[in-house]
């Protein structure tokens, strides 16, 4: 494997897709290689496209997902996050964009943080990527992480979850590719998404080139095992990851997860 430098990366982006990697690549700016990366996040191939993978695993880490700052504003970049927690910041394994949301960065579906509701599930029909269903919603539940379409949650869930936010598309249902996904459609962007797996990992995943959603799809049912996988989104997918040196803080997000190490239990 070959680690791309910054302007070689940003040349790729612009060659290969016009307009819309000229936006992904000026998102994209602050991005560092992902190859030989320590700890939780690593570099994977797949299909001649490059991938990071986190793993957040039962029991060892836990996942919350953070809207607002001190000023009760969303804190809209990775690092106003890490300036927000303080100290808590040295707990933290990594970050990233949480599910789609409007021109204020508020969340435009469902969306719970720490047991409040924030916002109601959306099924309403539009354009855009959201729309493009089923889509989805993740969520924690006794039992550990979930993905389920907005379809399946609003029949199945009677609980409100600790946390819970929608995005879409959905990019697998139970091992098979979204219906409306092709295998490798013209539309390629830097994305992220996130799946589960058989053991109940949680993967989130960023491309670090622009992707297709077939191929992002592929990569968690092929690569990684997972039956259920949510699209987060593209070109402003963003990564935090202490201990590899990468801090993403180009575009305005978010809702934005916070996965840290789980404190050993005490004899």
């Amino acid at each position: 494997m070959r680690t791309l430098s910054v302007i070689a990366t940003l040349a790729l982006l612009l060659t290969a897709c016009g307009k819309d990697a000229k936006q992904s690549s000026v998102a994209q700016a602050t991005i560092k290689p992902a190859l030989s990366m320590p700890g939780g996040c690593r570099s994977a191939i797949f299909e001649g496209s490059e991938f990071t993978n986190c793993v957040a695993a039962p029991g060892q880490q836990s996942v919350r997902i953070q809207l607002n700052g001190k000023e009760g504003a969303p804190l809209r970049r990775l690092d106003r996050l890490k300036e927000y927690l303080g100290e808590g910041a040295k707990s933290v394994v990594f970050a990233m964009n949480a599910g789609m949301y409007d021109d204020s960065g508020k969340p435009i579906g469902y969306y719970v943080e720490s047991g409040e509701r924030i916002k109601t599930l959306n099924r309403n029909k539009g354009g855009g990527n959201f729309h493009l269903l089923p889509n989805g919603v993740f969520y924690v539940a006794k039992e550990g992480w979930h993905i389920r379409s907005s379809s399946d949650f609003a029949e199945k869930v009677k609980e409100r979850p600790q946390f819970g936010t929608q995005s879409g598309p959905m990019l697998l249902i139970n091992g098979k590719q979204h219906p409306e996904i092709s295998e490798n459609g013209t539309s390629v962007n830097i994305r992220n998404a996130v799946g589960i797996d058989k053991k109940g990992r949680a993967h989130f995943v960023i491309s670090s080139t622009p992707v297709s959603f077939g191929r992002l799809a592929r990569f968690f049912r092929d690569k990684l095992g997972c039956n259920n996988a949510l699209y987060l989104d593209g070109t402003v997918s963003a990564l935090w990851y202490p201990a590899g040196g990468r801090m993403d803080i180009a575009a305005e997000l978010g809702p934005l997860f916070v996965i840290e190490n789980t404190p050993k239990a005490t004899k």
